[in-house]
């Protein structure tokens, strides 16, 4: 696929490209993730004065009106330097639900101080039972004056123990895993009845066990009727994720072939072996086509939400899925004994990779979803 662009998307680009070389070597990124916050406030603050944290968000609230188009170029970079700042969980996906859900004061109040660098967000919808099941949800919202109660437990919720505001689904009504009753809260971290358990995960972000106990919410927008909402934003998210995915393959890619260059065995460089060679070209033939739908489905997101925009994105989240498995694992295995360490960079790209092979469902959840959807 030929993509040309833009020189406002190019500038975009570089700018990010010249942040990562800047402050994500490897040393720099995993120092960074082995503290307590998990990433830099110096870099969040360098985000929003460059404008980045605004990218996606209406020129009305104090955005620039980006579209998916530019949010892949941003994620496609950062997922280069394996960045750790909260830009796909306060901004991608908890920023957007207030966009797409809130009320005109809801989003006057949160969205300019997101913009700002001055508000973290982050979003609650996994539960123990649900799997990927967006609809599977058992956090109960009950209605008490002019807020609602709240009681449940949401799982595996990224940078939800840094996050200023957490966006929560809860059941109004209706059954588990019916996609009607369910509605979107936001609760401040510190409100009474929020119990918050933050740990590292394996991919050297941060994240949380999050119990609910009558804690105090406010709705966003309309009460049972989330489901919609929640999965076009969810798809779009997938969208950005298969964007970091390209760029991590991309990064993974460049550090196994210096590698092959520079390892020696029997006073010959590895990279002149024909069968690793061949390797090589597997490693990067799947992550150009990553490259080529990861493009194809910014561009489809771009154009409007519809099926056929489901299907690309379970479509292109089932082929990075199964690319970056093969391709972290292709790198770790041609690095041997040295791609198992923490200390050397290859490993964590191999964990960012089969984490998000996991995140919104695997790759097999998707080619069932593109089956369904057919």
């Amino acid at each position: 696929m030929d993509f040309e662009l833009s020189e406002e998307q190019s500038l975009l680009k570089d700018s990010i490209d010249r942040f990562v070389l800047d402050h994500y070597s490897s040393e720099a990124r995993i120092k960074l993730s082995e503290t307590d916050l998990g990433f830099s406030r110096d870099h969040w603050k360098t985000m929003a004065e460059l404008g980045w944290l605004g990218m996606p968000f209406s020129e009305e609230v104090g955005g620039f009106g980006g579209s998916p188009v530019e949010t892949m170029i941003m994620m496609e970079s950062m997922g280069k330097g394996l960045v750790l700042e909260p830009f796909f969980s306060t901004v991608i996906l908890s920023g957007a639900l207030v966009a797409e859900a809130g009320s005109p004061a809801q989003i006057e109040a949160i969205i300019p101080e997101v913009i700002e660098g001055n508000l973290m967000l982050a979003f609650g919808y996994a539960e123990a039972q649900s799997r990927f099941n967006l609809s599977d949800v058992e956090t109960t919202a009950t209605k008490s004056g002019d807020s609602y109660k709240i009681n449940g437990h949401k799982a595996v919720v990224y940078h939800g123990g840094t996050a200023d505001k957490i966006i929560v689904s809860a059941r109004t009504s209706g059954n588990s895993r019916d996609e009607d009753g369910i509605s979107l809260f936001i609760i401040n971290n510190d409100a009474a009845g929020v119990d918050i358990q933050s740990y590292r995960t394996v991919d050297g972000q941060q994240a949380a066990d999050i119990r609910l106990d009558n804690a105090e919410g406010e709705l966003l927008g309309k009460e049972g009727k989330a489901f919609p909402i929640i999965e076009k934003v969810t798809d779009n998210a997938i969208g950005a994720l298969c964007a970091e995915a390209v760029g991590a393959m991309a990064a993974a890619n460049e550090i196994t072939n210096e590698y092959l260059k520079t390892r020696k065995q029997f006073g010959v460089a590895i990279g002149k072996f024909q069968v690793l060679q061949h390797r090589m070209v597997d490693m990067y033939m799947e992550a150009e086509q990553s490259k080529s739908m990861s493009d194809m489905v910014a561009m489809k997101l771009a154009l409007g939400y519809e099926v056929d925009t489901k299907k690309a994105v379970s479509a292109t989240k089932a082929q990075i899925g199964k690319a970056a498995k093969f391709v972290g694992q292709q790198s770790v295995q041609l690095h041997g004994g040295m791609g198992m360490t923490d200390e050397y960079s290859i490993g964590h790209y191999f964990k960012r990779l089969s984490t998000i092979e996991m995140l919104f469902g695997n790759t097999d959840y998707h080619l069932n979803r593109y089956s369904n959807l057919s």
